[in-house]
Parts: C-alpha cells; sequence; structure tokens
C-alpha cells in the first residue's frame, strides 16, 4: 500500500507523477532520482523508536522521518503492537499525512490490520491515515526471494 501526498504545485510527486511507476522498480531508484527514501522493517523500526524515547532522540527521528519523501514500512504487522508503538505509528502517520509517501508491505490482508493493530480507537485512527487516501497494489505469485534463491545440491555436513 502507497499513501500519496496530495497533487499541488510545490510537491515533488506532483512534479513526477511517475514515481509510481518508478516504485514499481525499486525504491533505490527513487533515491538515484534524488528523492530521499527511507527502508525499515516495521517491528524492529518501531523498537528504534521506543529507545529514541528513552535517549532523548525521539522528537529530532519524527522530524528527520517527517521529511523523508518515501518511507518504505516493510513487514507491517508482522509482530505484535505494543500501546506505545500504535502511538508511534500514528504520529508518524499524521506527520506524513497528505504531505509525504509511505509505503507498506505486509502478508497481511489489509482487512486484518485492524485486528492486527489492537486497541480499536488507534486502529480507527491509523487506517483512517493509510487506506483511504493510498493505492492498494495486491501482489500475486512467488515471494522474490524464493525466485532469486539459486538452487544448489546440498553436501552433507560432517561433524
Amino acid at each position: 500500500m502507497v499513501t500519496r501526498a496530495p497533487q499541488c504545485p510545490d510537491h515533488r510527486a506532483h512534479r513526477h507523477p511517475e514515481v509510481l511507476d518508478r516504485l514499481c522498480a525499486g525504491p533505490k531508484g527513487l533515491a538515484h532520482e534524488g528523492f530521499s527514501v527511507l527502508y525499515v522493517r516495521t517491528p524492529r523500526w518501531l523498537q528504534e523508536l521506543a529507545i529514541a524515547k528513552g535517549d532523548g532522540r525521539y522528537s529530532k527521528l519524527l522530524a528527520q522521518l517527517a521529511r523523508t519523501d518515501l518511507v518504505v514500512l516493510d513487514d507491517f504487522a508482522t509482530a505484535p503492537f505494543t500501546e506505545e508503538s500504535r502511538r508511534d505509528l500514528l504520529e508518524f502517520l499524521e506527520d506524513r499525512y497528505e504531505v509525504r509517501s509511505t509505503l507498506i508491505t505486509s502478508q497481511l490482508p489489509v482487512e486484518h490490520w485492524h485486528e492486527a493493530i489492537g486497541h480499536p480507537a488507534l486502529a480507527d485512527a491509523i487506517l483512517d491515515r493509510l487506506v483511504h487516501n493510498a493505492y492498494k497494489l495486491n501482489m500475486k505469485g512467488e515471494s522474490m526471494r524464493k525466485r532469486r534463491a539459486i538452487l544448489t545440491p546440498t553436501e552433507p555436513c560432517e561433524a
């Protein structure tokens, strides 16, 4: 799922309407074209936000994330959300809503995200900022990792 920024003259996504097409080729391509891109695994990233609160970097980290053109949250909802991680996710999305783009990948279908997020009110608020202003891309087929794997015969291990 890709949340999109509004169509306004000063936004780079408007000046480059083919961003979504380029994104299909990979976020690294956008970075080479001058867009700032950050890729994170969601469970690890939420832990990093919690640590940043403890060591005083939280506000600075959120400000940096708010300026990033595209943030890719991979493995969304693959680990349980805590009360703190729900609130952090909402803050992050609120800062980016209709201003910057966010790409979310998940093995879990979107219709199960509300339940996975947990807290009904926070889940409503989070999903309101995600699904109503987004392009939803359903991928089919085998895993890219599986397709790229080089199959080699295994040799027995000697201990």
